[in-house]
Parts: structure tokens; sequence; C-alpha cells
């Protein structure tokens, strides 16, 4: 099981003191979303391109998770073998858990997607969307073509996502797009990212409006540093994001994520809707010394 990172330049003292059977993906497994069939877009993991072990990626630890609470699950990604890998791992706990392959930056692929995935599991009831990409860093390296590619998979994918399933959810569904802290404050240097991020929240909104007649909620989950394949990998090309001072000396898990992605998934955030929900240990809020 995967474990937070050691801590790295000027941090909090003893980071295990922030850390529990949650934080590691260790605690007892409940039945929250019991009954419940979700399609999470993202489910598979980006290849890892440093040492090992390989940190766990929020679309699969989110997907895990969710089969762990007695959901069905959809594993949707564009890399065949992860989603398979992703559902394997749901399986052989005594899950149950499909593949759907699909190139979200193709909009032919999601609307086959979302059939495919109501079709398998008998209906949607729960939708995660955590897709997103980087591009060049700084304005002046930005192209055209780069950043339209960047917004047709971090926003206009969300978008045809909830357009495709939100007439096919069940009253008592919910929505999750997965955004970023980078949407409240530039972190990241990548301006397409920063901005696309940024437009979840306006179209989350928008989502919930429609959604509130259907009784289906949607809300924006918006996570801080976290050790991922994705931030280990930009760590190891913009070293000086892995010198930044955490919260509580560390970063978050995936396991993290996807804890707050349940919550708002499940009826246990039945009165939560249309609302950005950051999780990172307080970064944005809180100036740390």
């Amino acid at each position: 099981m995967n474990t937070p990172p050691p801590a790295r330049g000027l941090q909090a003292a003893d980071p295990q003191r922030q850390v529990f059977e949650e934080t590691l993906g260790q605690a007892p497994h409940g039945q929250r979303l019991r009954g419940r069939r979700v399609l999470v877009v993202g489910a598979g993991q980006q290849r890892y391109e440093g040492p090992p072990p390989a940190p766990l990626g929020n679309g699969r630890a989110i997907a895990l998770l969710c089969a762990r609470e007695g959901a069905q699950v959809a594993c949707l990604d564009k890399d065949a073998a992860a989603a398979q890998e992703t559902v394997g791992l749901i399986n052989a706990a005594g899950g149950r858990a499909l593949p759907v392959v699909a190139d979200v930056a193709q909009p032919a692929d999601i609307t086959r997607a979302v059939q495919q995935a109501r079709a398998d599991l008998g209906g949607l009831d729960g939708l995660v969307l955590n897709v997103g990409i980087g591009g060049p860093l700084g304005l002046a390296a930005q192209t055209p073509e780069a950043w339209d590619h960047a917004l047709a998979v971090n926003l206009r994918a969300p978008m045809l996502v909830c357009q495709a399933a939100l007439p096919q959810l069940a009253p008592g569904s919910a929505i999750v797009f997965i955004s970023s802290t980078a949407s409240i404050r530039p972190g990241t240097r990548v301006p397409s990212y920063d901005a696309s991020k940024a437009a979840l929240a306006g179209l989350c909104r928008h989502v919930a409006m429609e959604g509130e007649a259907l009784g289906v909620r949607a809300n924006v989950l918006a996570p801080g540093p976290i050790d991922t394949p994705l931030g280990r990998n930009a760590s190891l090309r913009r070293p000086e994001r892995a010198g930044q001072r955490l919260p509580f000396g560390r970063e978050g898990t995936a396991w993290e994520v996807a804890y707050a992605t349940l919550f708002l998934l499940s009826h246990e955030a039945s009165f939560v809707n249309a609302q950005v929900i950051v999780a990172d240990g307080g970064m944005t809020a809180i100036q740390l010394r």
C-alpha cells in the first residue's frame, strides 16, 4: 500500500501526525454506495516515469473506493491497459467493474462510452469526471492548437459527458468534477490547464441548475498537492515544484481525494450542490511559512 512521500524542503514537524487509515486506503469498507452504478472517467492512471514504487492515481483510487463501498463501476480511460488494470484490481477484491475505452477528445467516443456504461451497468446514478492534461509552460509558448487540445480534454469533454449522461441519470444521482487548486491560484505555470480547471466551476453550476429539477447534484472537488504519477512526473520536469512548503509536511494521497469524492457522490452529501470543495490541507487558504 502506498504511503505518503517523505517531507521535502521546509516542512511542518512530523508529517505522520496527520496520517490515518483513510489516508492510506486501509480503512474498513462500508456500504456508502450500495446499489449505485458509477462511471469514473479517467479511472486508469498515467504511467510513472520515475523510480518505483509508483503512487496511486486519483482516478484509480476513486474507482477502487467506490467499488469497496458497494458500487458497480465503469472504468473509462483512453489507455485500455490502464482501464483494465483498475478493473482487475476491483474484481480481484470482490467488486464488480468493467472497462470502457474512449478518447474524450473525440465527441463520438464520449457518446458511445456513456451509452456503453449505462447499458452494461443497467443504468447510471454516479458520475466522476477526472480528466486533465497540461500543455506548454507560460503564455509565450502557447499555440492555438495546444490551447484548443487542452480545453477539448479538460473542459469540453466534461461538458459532453454531462450532456450525454444527465438525461439518463436516476433521481438521487451525483456528479463530481475533479478540478485543481490551480483553478484558484496560478501554480502549474500552464495557463491552458489553470484556465480550463477554473472553468469547471462555471460548468458545474450550470449542470447543477439543470440537474436540480431531475434530482441530480453536481459539485467540484479541487485537490491540492497530491502524490500521484501525474504529480511526480510534473516534479521530474519542474524540480521547483518539489521544493514547495507542504501542509502537514506532506503531499496528500489519492485516497484522500477518493474519500472526498465518495462523500460528494454519497447521500451523505444530499444537500451539498453546486459547490467547489477544496482538498489541499489548507494550502490556498493559509500562508505557509
